[in-house]
């Protein structure tokens, strides 16, 4: 349904866990190297579980390069500094959901580049971030429940 990319990500059992939330939603995930672990890393595949065969994953070596492969597609990309909240988006089927790593985000010079395409997940302005996993999960449900949840039981 979503596309669900992942720049740079850095700690293993999150990106575990989003590899299990892309899998039992149908997710796809897009994995943008440099990784901050080996794609074997036993902490990864153990937060994964056995969901590994069910997973649409896809590796790149920059976001630029996701952006050339869909040049058509509808991007959102998440980030503290955003100003429009996740809620007032219409996702549709086939978007991609972009995180950054879970220390610096997106980065800057990403984020002014698109800034029309920036989102956030309204939090308290004290704290610095929630979980990239959470993260993760609240929007791709938030995405379903828009879309009906179409193709979940």
């Amino acid at each position: 349904m979503f596309n669900i990319v992942l720049v740079e990500p850095q700690i293993p059992q999150n990106t575990g866990n989003i590899s299990r939330t892309c899998a039992v939603t149908g997710c796809s995930l897009h994995l943008v190297r440099p990784l901050g672990f080996a794609i074997d890393d036993k902490k990864m595949k153990r937060a994964g579980l056995d969901y590994w065969d069910k997973l649409d994953i896809h590796y790149y070596d920059s976001f630029e390069e996701v952006e050339k492969k869909h040049p058509c597609a509808r991007f959102f990309l998440f980030s503290t500094h955003a100003e429009r909240s996740y809620a007032d988006v219409d996702f549709r089927e086939g978007d991609f959901l972009v995180f950054g790593k879970e220390t610096a985000g997106l980065g800057e010079a990403l984020l002014a580049r698109r800034k029309n395409d920036t989102v956030r997940i309204p939090m308290r302005s004290t704290l610095r971030s929630l979980n990239l996993s959470n993260s993760v999960a609240i929007v791709v449900y938030e995405g379903f429940r828009q879309n009906g949840f179409i193709g979940l039981e």
